[in-house]
């Protein structure tokens, strides 16, 4: 008999049945709107290997069994749906390759890549897709990432690619691991209908009976939270205060919704921004979000629209050393978009980002999650896309790796994400890499009209941000210098990271 291999410390937890968070995200992609599948953009010194790239993806799949994983819902959507074995799994399907007509330009690639990530996943397979890119100019290549939210999050996905990232061009390969026997396809797979059902309504059953009525009594009606807001009892609290915004959208400019995407990016430095970010007593998270609000609220202007405040939603980690696949919460908060001092906005963001934080603690995505369990997938559809239009936009920030880093022979050049939309008017995520910050800005085009325009902006708000922050910088450093000739200064704890 073939044996597992142990359990890689460097994953996140895989666990057989999805969490009340992943199960959530499953059953909302019922509404094309609300679907969760991201991806990335990697380009490349020279093109993939792609024999050697494909062994690599072979062997990952065997240190991660959950790529060779499909879902299994549970009957009735009652409860959380199951991973198990895909008895079909054929690397082949997952791992392809393409190549760009002339002249391969890297807006082909984004085009490509936008089509790629916006075609749905057939559910019926394992659910992620590596697709190898050649044909780019100048003689480089690319990667382009699809992943299912709900195998992995942002950094779980960046975990994930330790299996096939190196830290040099040429390194052997690793020593092969033996390929698990394909399970014999069944009709009920490994569970009796009888153990499915059990299991489904003992899951269902997990929050007391009062609590989901009051439950459905909040959720019914979503015009109706704030006024409920006093009567929830404690675990009710964060759902409320997740979801007592129900006023629509404030930009007069983003109203449609669609599914045309487009792919625009944006790389900054990032030691600048970081120590710009420092400087003006945030963080870097604080920097982008303040130079997206800031683009934001330029282009309103610049298209004779102007904004006072927009509604963002941003990704908060939780991620700890026991976490799964999936460890973040959302937050909501108004940034402000009026035309003022970019250093005024970086200190009204920071503090909204701030109290959208302590909120996000005691509202956890689990959590909500596990209180809407039993509510009917069309309630909860309803519910999500009521929300959805509460939001303008939405951001998160992604760490990656913090050195040069090779795929099968090349050397990662650019780094873009591509996060999922939910129903707003764009995605802004950024990654960081190496010494630069590589931001995808995902654009639904039927609200957002002009991505180029509103790249534009976001790019010199960064640089303007880093610029206003210089003389902070200066003195900062000069403040580390003469710390330094007097031995009290220590180098940061990040210094010595190879990953961040």
């Amino acid at each position: 008999m073939t044996t597992s291999p142990a359990p890689d410390a460097s994953l996140p937890r895989f666990d057989s049945r999805m969490s009340d968070a992943e199960g959530l995200m499953w059953r909302l992609e019922k509404d094309p709107y609300l679907a969760s599948t991201f991806g990335n953009v990697t380009i490349l010194d020279r093109p993939i290997n792609f024999s050697l790239f494909r062994e690599r993806l072979v062997r990952a799949t065997v240190a991660v069994p959950r790529l060779r994983q499909k879902v299994r819902p549970s009957p009735a959507a009652l409860g959380a749906p199951r991973w198990i074995d895909d008895a079909d799994f054929n690397i082949d399907y997952h791992v392809r390759r393409v190549s760009l007509p002339e002249p391969g330009s890297v807006r082909q690639l984004l085009d490509l890549a936008t089509l790629i990530v916006n075609d749905p996943f057939e559910r019926t397979r394992p659910l992620w897709q590596f697709t190898v890119v050649d044909g780019l100019a100048g003689g480089r290549g690319a990667l382009i990432v699809k992943l299912h939210h709900t195998v992995a999050d942002g950094e779980g996905s960046v975990m994930l690619s330790l299996q096939f990232i190196d830290l040099a061009r040429n390194v052997p390969l690793p020593p092969p691991l033996p390929v698990p026997a394909q399970p014999e396809p069944s009709m009920t797979d490994d569970d009796e209908p009888a153990d499915l059902l059990r299991s489904s309504v003992s899951d269902a059953l997990r929050v007391p009976i009062g609590v989901l009525k009051q439950v459905r009594d909040v959720l019914a009606d979503p015009t109706r939270l704030p006024s409920l807001a006093t009567q929830a009892n404690d675990s009710l609290r964060g759902l409320v205060a997740q979801m007592g915004e129900v006023d629509s959208a404030r930009s007069p400019l983003w109203k449609k919704r669609s599914l045309q995407r487009r792919l625009e990016t944006v790389r900054v430095p990032y030691r600048e921004l970081l120590e710009a970010s420092r400087a003006l007593g945030g963080k870097l998270n604080t920097a982008f979000v303040t130079a997206v609000a800031d683009g934001a609220g330029a282009y309103h202007r610049e298209l004779g629209a102007p904004v006072e405040s927009l509604r963002t939603s941003i990704a908060v980690s939780t991620r700890t050393e026991a976490s799964g696949s999936n460890a973040f919460s959302l937050a909501k908060l108004l940034v402000p978009t009026g035309d003022m001092p970019i250093t005024e906005r970086f200190a009204a963001v920071h503090e909204a980002l701030t109290q959208a934080r302590e909120g996000a603690k005691s509202a956890s995505l689990d959590t909500l999650a596990s209180l809407a369990t039993t509510l009917p997938t069309s309630v909860l559809t309803r519910i999500a896309r009521t929300q959805s239009q509460s939001i303008d936009f939405a951001t998160s920030n992604v760490r990656s790796g913090g050195v040069p880093l090779y795929i099968a022979g090349g050397l990662i050049l650019e780094n873009y994400p591509v996060g999922p939309l939910g129903g707003v008017a764009f995605n802004a995520t950024l990654l960081s890499y190496n010494h630069s910050l590589d931001i995808g800005i995902h654009v639904d085009t039927e609200a957002v009209e002009r991505p180029e325009l509103l790249r534009d902006h976001i790019e010199r708000a960064l640089n303007r941000l880093i610029h206003a922050a210089e003389p902070r910088v200066q003195a900062a450093t000069r403040a580390a210098s003469a710390g330094a000739a007097s031995g009290t200064t220590s180098r940061p704890k990040w210094w010595a990271r190879l990953f961040r």
